[in-house]
């Protein structure tokens, strides 16, 4: 079991590239995953890693708020920001600098937490940093992207705010209070646990590729490339953070990821009720390309930021 839960862990880029691949050129491969799994698998994988933690993993989020802060402060103003500049340096339409802009003012998603566990950074602080930005959420990403775009986006408080009790919260609960009550037992399928999320991550990945392969297809290079290097520079962004304010690798790896990774998903439900104008109907395509895009390049940042460890 450790060999195959290894091999999983290592070869997770490459595995998830190969069902990408699959799945963006014969989509049919893929279409009978319904979109509706998406939430459902992340929650298995959330539920995997409560397996692997511990309740006082946790305290260090509230007894050291300030990568909090940075985490909340850097998400909502270097992503908006990176995402305005871009959709102006390439001279996007209207559209689609809504649609941009709308997936930079959107807070990290729990495909961040993910990414975060297989690239052996800071769950906990990962974990904290979506939670709250999540929260923030309602109210700073409307007006965040009305200050960019000076227009209105109407956001579910409700909705988003069950979305991270449900998918995210309560999964890691769960997962915490089996590993306290059978710790012998949890013991023994902790190896085979990379390879049920790097199964779970394909599913997800296949799911956004094949039901949205037209769009890719036709969205050109241009949008494509803004969407990269939106993801990219949040990386990068990110790392630099965490190295200036001295963080350790574990958690400036979090803070990497938790900015360059967008919830993407909403900002595509968010673009078709925000916008419904019909000359505004391409608002929907950078996050649907982002939801594609971000689990890829995180599944090959996983690869490299798991060799970087911090010394013990």
């Amino acid at each position: 079991m450790e060999k195959i839960g290894g091999f999983f862990g290592r070869f997770m880029a490459l595995i998830v590239l190969a069902v990408a691949a699959l799945a963006l050129f014969v989509p049919q491969s893929s279409l009978w995953i319904d979109t509706k799994w998406v939430n459902y698998l992340l929650m298995v994988i959330m539920f995997g890693m409560g397996l692997t933690m511990k309740p006082k993993d946790f305290a260090v989020v509230i007894t050291h708020p300030k990568e909090i802060i940075i985490g909340c402060a850097a998400q909502f103003i270097i992503m908006p920001l990176l995402a305005f500049a871009l959709s102006k340096t390439f001279n996007l339409d209207p559209a689609l600098t809504a649609g941009v802009v709308l997936v930079g003012t959107c807070p990290g998603g729990t495909a961040s937490n993910v990414i975060t566990y297989f690239s052996k950074g800071d769950v906990a602080l990962s974990v904290g940093m979506t939670s709250v930005n999540t929260l923030l959420a309602p109210l700073l990403t409307p007006f965040i992207t009305w200050l960019l775009l000076q227009k209105t986006v109407a956001v579910d408080v409700w909705s988003m705010f069950w979305s991270i009790i449900s998918v995210i919260l309560i999964p890691i609960a769960l997962g915490l209070i089996i590993s306290k009550l059978f710790p012998r037992f949890v013991q023994r399928i902790v190896s085979l646990l990379p390879v049920v999320s790097t199964v779970g991550i394909c599913m997800i990945v296949a799911t956004v590729v094949s039901h949205n392969a037209e769009k890719i297809y036709t969205s050109g290079i241009v949008v494509l490339a803004v969407v990269i290097l939106h993801n990219l520079l949040g990386y990068g962004c990110g790392f630099g953070i965490g190295k200036l304010f001295g963080m350790t690798p574990e958690k400036t790896k979090a803070l990497s990821i938790e900015i360059g990774m967008q919830n993407s998903g909403l900002a595509t439900s968010l673009a078709n009720t925000a916008f419904p104008d019909p000359s505004m109907a391409m608002a929907t395509v950078p996050g649907a390309l982002f939801s594609v895009w971000h689990n890829i390049s995180g599944a090959v940042l996983a690869a490299f930021y798991r060799k970087w460890n911090s010394k013990k």
